[in-house]
């Protein structure tokens, strides 16, 4: 979709009454999502669910580009505090049971957001694996609501060319060779043979934290 096509589809929504919101990662290829939604209602929330193990990095790039961009920006955090986010034996979970940790840090905050709204703005991508090649443009998740997925199309190319050509900032980590950037702990630089997620939780056969897969209702 275009900028043209996303603004129709948001104005539409809006319309109809739905109320909307987005989330985002704050990585590089995140940022163009951010941007569109800009150029086009910069009213629309953006959450960031901030686990506690986002890189420093992520936190202060989150802050230059709400900045920049006038976003309207709001953190949410887990209900489960870090010290009860531990295995039998005490181990931090992102280390023992990485779904568990993903669920307490990611899905269970992004069931309260689901429930407050109709239209949930997700900036996936079908090159970016296996799982979300399958994704539609509108798909139904919890309460009823809709995840809409206005950068299905995109490829890596395209997102690119839209940050040189608007001269967007990129995060600090791109540089030194991240490209898949999430939380700290189960991030680790890609290998040149790698899909882009595939550097993330690295040799736990996991690609996806479970907002693309807990969060669709088939």
């Amino acid at each position: 979709m275009d900028f043209d096509e996303i603004k129709s589809h948001i104005i539409k929504y809006q319309e109809e009454g739905k109320k909307l919101f987005t989330t985002s990662s704050f990585q590089t290829h995140s940022i163009v999502l951010l941007h569109l939604l800009s150029r086009i209602d910069k009213s629309i929330p953006v959450y960031c669910l901030n686990t506690g193990f986002l890189f420093p990095e992520t936190m202060a790039y989150k802050d230059q580009l709400a900045e920049e961009f006038g976003l309207n920006m709001i953190e949410i955090k887990p209900d489960v505090p870090k010290s009860l986010q531990k295995d039998s034996e005490g181990k931090l979970l992102f280390a023992s049971d990485p779904d568990r940790c993903c669920y307490y840090n990611k899905v269970q905050p992004m069931d309260r957001l689901l429930s407050d709204y109709d239209i949930w703005i997700n900036g996936i991508r079908r090159d970016q694996n296996a799982n979300r090649a399958k994704m539609k443009v509108e798909e139904k998740s919890k309460f009823d609501s809709v995840r809409f997925h206005p950068m299905l199309e995109w490829t890596n190319k395209m997102i690119f060319d839209y940050i040189r050509e608007y001269k967007l900032p990129k995060h600090p980590l791109e540089s030194q060779g991240y490209s898949s950037i999430g939380c700290e702990p189960c991030t680790r630089k890609p290998s040149l043979e790698m899909m882009e997620r595939e550097a993330r939780w690295y040799g736990m056969n996991k690609t996806e934290c479970g907002l693309h897969t807990e969060l669709v209702s088939k």
